[in-house]
């Protein structure tokens, strides 16, 4: 039995319940942290930006269950729907910070923002764009849509990830290293889904 093998017989026999409790690990650690000061001289900046850094890596992870699994025969496909939550729930703290916190839900600068600032604006249509896959995200709506319509909704995410990637690179207004990654990893992924439509409709 290769490693693989042996990876994908672990993944069979464990549960998908735990991620639903663990995916909250880290808001609830930053929540500490903000609330004992250790968040460093901008906490809310702070807390506001690692909640988008985790929306990001969650939903990259969700875009590379597919590619693990047509490389090298991963199969963890059955983690993908608790990631691709996780990453809208992760969002959605992330605008709640914002909101809240940053600016106290003072509705003018709110609008200004989302009206002028070009990385909110992105922001904004990623988040708007991943409310439908969250909703659909479960066997129920899967029976109702039906298979083909569902996956073709769920395409979504390979237009959210790049504007996600977008409005963190937009949103550090400079060249650092992370940011461009993330840019760089998307742009793999999303790449690779074009050439491998590209393929079947040209086989």
């Amino acid at each position: 039995m290769t490693f693989i093998e042996r990876l994908n017989q672990v993944s069979r026999k464990i549960p998908t319940w735990p991620l639903y409790i663990l995916g909250f690990v880290p808001a609830a650690v930053y929540l500490y942290w903000g609330i004992t000061n250790q968040l460093g001289a901008d906490p809310v900046a702070t807390l506001e930006r690692q909640l988008g850094k985790w929306g990001l890596q969650l939903l990259i992870l969700s875009l590379l269950v597919t590619p693990l699994r047509n490389w090298v025969n991963l199969n963890l496909i059955k983690f993908r729907r608790p990631l691709g939550l996780f990453a809208f729930y992760y969002v959605v703290l992330h605008l709640l910070a914002y909101l809240l916190l940053d600016k106290q839900l003072e509705w003018d600068p709110i609008i200004k923002d989302i009206t002028k600032r070009p990385y909110i604006i992105v922001g904004v249509i990623a988040l708007l764009a991943m409310f439908p896959l969250a909703i659909t995200s479960h066997n129920w709506m899967i029976r109702k849509l039906g298979p083909v319509r569902w996956r073709r909704l769920h395409k979504l995410a390979y237009l959210i990830a790049p504007l996600g990637a977008a409005h963190y690179l937009l949103l550090v207004k400079a060249w650092p290293p992370e940011p461009i990654i993330y840019c760089l990893i998307v742009a793999g992924l999303v790449g690779y889904r074009f050439v491998r439509l590209r393929g079947a409709i040209f086989a």
